[in-house]
């Protein structure tokens, strides 16, 4: 199966939970106002969220006599893309990210810590591969998903606050829900929220890795670059905030057995596997 057909089950996977738990524990008035305001939020963060992010890292811009601008250049116009803006930021630790809502609004970025660790090719890697991000319109994606996934919290949210102040959902259908049941799927939804989220997000990169080798022409470069990053950000992890892991090319975090199931990142051996023809 691929990554694409993948990413549109995941997606449907979360508008199916979201329409599930909306119609049992909040009825049509809770669903539709959860799905309202993570709307609204989530639209503001996908118009914004160049900037936003750029600014939380103290990114900046670099023009044509930078190195990363003229591998990044390079590369856009191998990918037949628009060229992006170009920021470095100040930060040992190695790490790089593309952002911005579209291709023609779109920012690549990357850490000192990876300019310094990495050669040329596999410099290339990494940002033929934030390109693939940008041309597969991947922060488009990752937004729709945040979207659901936080009307799914909401909704639950205030089933939960109904239930303490002796509200909750009565029509002509319910002679007595079973509260045990609905006390597990106001616990649970959420909790399946996110997973499928880091799910959408794992595939995202499996792809993004393909697209990069393509753009590329060679998945060398990126599967030596995943090595050492992957090394070197165990010695000098990044101080990222949570809600922009995904966004980086290698987790700030590290995760393992049940945790990884809530990873936003495939592990990088899988993922070095994938772009040599192991998977």
């Amino acid at each position: 199966m691929s990554n694409g057909v993948k990413t549109v089950l995941l997606l449907g996977a979360l508008s199916a939970l979201l329409l599930a738990i909306g119609d049992v524990i909040a009825g049509p008035n809770g669903l539709m106002i959860g799905l309202l305001i993570a709307a609204v939020m989530n639209f503001g963060s996908y118009w914004f969220s160049d900037k936003i992010v750029l600014r939380m890292y103290r990114a900046e811009e670099v023009g044509s006599n930078h190195p990363l601008y003229r591998v990044t250049e390079r590369l856009a116009r191998q990918g037949g893309l628009p060229m992006p803006k170009v920021y470095v930021i100040p930060d040992a630790s190695p790490n790089a990210f593309a952002t911005g809502r579209n291709p023609e609004h779109a920012a690549v970025a990357a850490t000192e810590g990876i300019l310094r660790i990495l050669s040329e090719p596999e410099l290339e890697g990494v940002i033929a591969h934030e390109l693939a991000h940008v041309k597969h319109r991947d922060i488009l994606i990752s937004s729709i998903a945040a979207t659901l996934a936080a009307a799914i919290m909401m909704v639950a949210r205030m089933a939960m606050y109904a239930g303490m102040f002796g509200g909750g959902r009565q029509d002509d259908r319910d002679d007595g829900a079973n509260p045990i049941a609905l006390l597990a799927m106001m616990i649970l939804a959420p909790i399946a929220a996110f997973l499928i989220q880091a799910a959408i997000s794992r595939s995202r990169e499996f792809s993004a890795d393909a697209g990069g080798a393509s753009i590329a022409g060679t998945p060398y470069g990126l599967a030596d670059a995943l090595r050492k990053i992957e090394a070197a950000s165990r010695r000098v992890p990044l101080n990222a905030n949570p809600a922009t892991a995904h966004m980086f090319i290698v987790k700030p975090f590290s995760g393992s057995g049940l945790t990884s199931l809530f990873s936003t990142h495939p592990p990088t051996e899988e993922r070095i596997s994938a772009l040599l023809g192991g998977r």
